[in-house]
């Protein structure tokens, strides 16, 4: 791995789900599984109230998600574990892909001498059943998922000082790109002092609620982001 003193972003760190995977609104289904394997029903008030905040906390780290819903930490888990399983079982039905151009963007990011770093939300199960269900095991040197940066998903910073110590691409934060479609992934960016935080349009959050929460740039998908970091190191 190779450090560098430039400005140039040599360290890019990307969400999956929404940014550069494109899930069709599974997380929502398998929340609804997940709840209704606690006794709440599809179509309840309880239900729709908590759908909203799943939408609200979208790139949240999943199990935080459900402490917050259900308050004690047995029923986070048991909800958490029914919701990964549902989950898994949605990407091995087939329902996923990759966005448009997204492929094309990390392997362009790692001919250019970038190190390319996938993170979730999700437990590292789902992670790596994502993984296999898009053929992306060997995409990326480094895949993170909140167990491997202490417990803490985002909106924190963990991941992404997770990325820059584990794979010592660059010398200071200051060379690092994140990306990502939700308004946490925007936190968690500008939270880790990262000197790119690129909000993308493909996913569960608009342009007013990414540049709300720190985004340094809106783009219509993560295709575009080779571009910008040319465009900035020029």
């Amino acid at each position: 791995m190779t450090s560098t003193t430039d400005n140039r972003m040599n360290l890019v760190v990307l969400d999956m789900a929404g940014t550069t995977v494109a899930d069709g609104g599974l997380v929502e289904e398998a929340f609804s599984a997940a709840a209704q394997r606690l006794g709440i029903e599809p179509g309840s008030a309880e239900h729709t109230d908590q759908l909203d905040y799943v939408r609200a906390t979208m790139g949240e780290s999943k199990i935080s998600v459900f402490r917050h819903l259900f308050g004690d930490e047995e029923a986070a888990r048991r909800a958490n574990s029914a919701f990964e399983e549902a989950y898994g079982a949605l990407v091995d039905g087939g329902r996923i892909a990759p966005l448009p151009g997204a492929r094309e963007a990390v392997e362009r990011l790692t001919a250019e001498g970038r190190t390319v770093v996938l993170t979730t939300g999700f437990a590292r199960t789902t992670q790596d059943a994502i993984l296999e269900a898009l053929g992306w095991q060997d995409l990326v040197p480094l895949t993170l998922c909140p167990a491997d940066a202490g417990g803490r998903g985002r909106p924190y910073p963990d991941m992404v000082l997770a990325a820059f110590l584990r794979t010592g691409a660059v010398d200071g934060v200051g060379q690092i790109a994140v990306a990502g479609d939700t308004s946490y992934d925007m936190l968690s960016g500008v939270r880790s002092g990262a000197g790119i935080v690129a909000g993308v349009l493909t996913g569960a959050h608009d342009k007013d609620q990414l540049a709300q929460n720190g985004a340094t740039h809106v783009l219509g998908s993560v295709a575009e982001l080779p571009d910008l970091l040319a465009r900035a190191e020029a």
